[in-house]
């Protein structure tokens, strides 16, 4: 007889981010978003989504809770891990790849404008907002090597 196996609660849901970012005059900023319930400052990020590569859904999170569009990197810059209890009580964990998207256009009005605040600040403010360690790793080391317009 087959024994059931069931999924354990210490396995991690992958999911993806965009770290969108533009050339300021005093170099690279970073678009940080307030998450919709703690109201920390995080960046756009969601689900892997049917029928988009994990670029573009990085990208499609980003128009939703940002509200901006832009050219996304193919290859992820590396990924964070965090966990958050969900509806049920549970602890769940994730961990996320994170992809560059270069902002090209920033819209004044988008479908979770009303639910968040953005706020481009420098690489430094991005890193020491965040609560997430591999996630202020990430953006320090984005910050030391940006990408070449």
């Amino acid at each position: 007889m087959a024994k059931t196996v069931k999924r354990s609660g210490r396995s991690e849901t992958r999911q993806v981010a965009a770290l969108s970012w533009r050339m300021g005059a005093s170099g690279p900023e970073i678009l940080m978003i307030t998450s919709r319930e703690t109201r920390r400052w995080v960046i756009p990020k969601g689900g892997r989504m049917a029928g988009k590569t994990d670029a573009e859904a990085a990208a499609q999170e980003a128009f939703e809770e940002a509200g901006v569009r832009g050219a996304v990197g193919d290859a992820s810059i590396g990924h964070f891990r965090y966990s958050k209890i969900v509806r049920n009580g549970d602890l769940r964990s994730y961990v996320v790849a994170v992809y560059p998207l270069e902002v090209l256009v920033q819209l004044g009005d988008w479908p979770e404008a009303h639910q968040r605040e953005r706020r481009w600040m420098s690489p430094a403010e991005a890193a020491a907002a965040v609560s997430e360690p591999d996630l202020t790793a990430l953006i320090r080391a984005f910050a030391a090597t940006p990408p070449v317009e």
